[in-house]
């Protein structure tokens, strides 16, 4: 039993009563794989949906529903977009959950919403209730949706994704491979090696390939992935992850850097965690701009 698996069993257990599971298939920054039949298990015996974000693995690589997730969300501004030029997300419905079976967890859906003429979603619509919802009050309501130029191009990067993703994991098995025989390197998380610890689990959800995010440390620490930082070429130091080129983040020194060594060790991010994106650009100057960097260092 993992942690995350340990943390909801307790949430349940003291009483608390959640309304659905939300979780990552492969978490951010620190690439944890989820076990997602575990989870879609223990949510439906307490009666609520599980909705997986999916963003990092892609349908490419990983199909929830086929593993008992009810609904799936995708920040569309990654791999589907893949070149950083357009902000989106978007929510998949299975049509698997019954919300009339639980209908007091669920009052929006299984009472009458009298914004539209008294309508109960779950009885108009069934299993389909939650995206009609989604789409017909919550659009209406809150404006969730993309502008016709940021779903054309969001168009064109789902046209090459099935190109593209082969592309990031293969690089990114290399370049992983590379850092875990790196003197300098401390620690590789990529659950494409077997050495991981999510290696079996990646093998079962996403037996493809996982992702072309890599996380790892160095034996210097903190400082010396702060001075890393300063010395790449080709690789680009952004917030953003999952596109066409490769890029880094520190995170203790940039998004996170408001957090204390001991505020990040216990939100799982390591102070000398670097987040390297690996691109699709030719893997061999992906791995000379890192040699490179590392040899820095000394």
């Amino acid at each position: 039993m993992n942690d995350n698996y340990k943390r909801e069993t307790i949430c349940i257990q003291s009483g608390w009563h959640p309304k659905a599971v939300f979780a990552e298939s492969v978490s951010n920054p620190t690439l944890v794989i989820l076990d997602i039949e575990k989870f879609a298990n223990l949510a439906h015996s307490h009666g609520v949906p599980l909705i997986i974000d999916n963003t990092f693995a892609t349908p490419i690589n990983c199909r929830p529903f086929e593993w008992g997730a009810d609904i799936v969300t995708h920040s569309t501004t990654k791999y589907m977009d893949g070149h950083a030029v357009s902000v989106g997300g978007c929510i998949v419905d299975s049509g698997n959950f019954d919300w009339l079976a639980h209908a007091d967890k669920f009052p929006g859906l299984t009472t009458p919403d009298e914004s539209y003429h008294g309508i109960v979603y779950a009885e108009k619509f069934g299993k389909g209730a939650y995206i009609t919802k989604a789409t017909s009050q919550l659009m209406r309501d809150l404006g969730a949706i993309q502008s016709p130029q940021n779903a054309f191009l969001l168009n064109i990067g789902l046209e090459t994704l099935h190109l593209r993703v082969p592309r990031h994991c293969e690089n990114a098995q290399k370049v992983a491979e590379y850092l875990e025989k790196k003197e300098e390197v401390a620690w590789v998380n990529y659950a494409g090696l077997p050495s991981n610890k999510y290696y079996s689990l990646a093998r079962k959800y996403m037996p493809d390939g996982v992702c072309g995010v890599i996380s790892f440390g160095l034996k210097g620490g903190r400082q010396a992935s702060t001075k890393m930082m300063d010395q790449f070429k080709l690789v680009s130091i952004v917030t953003h992850v999952a596109d066409a080129r490769t890029s880094v983040l520190h995170p203790a020194s940039h998004t996170h850097r408001q957090m204390s060594d001991e505020q990040l060790i216990a939100a799982g991010v390591a102070p000398d965690l670097i987040r390297l994106s690996v691109g699709i650009e030719n893997v061999e100057d992906i791995i000379e701009d890192l040699e490179q960097a590392i040899s820095k260092l000394k």
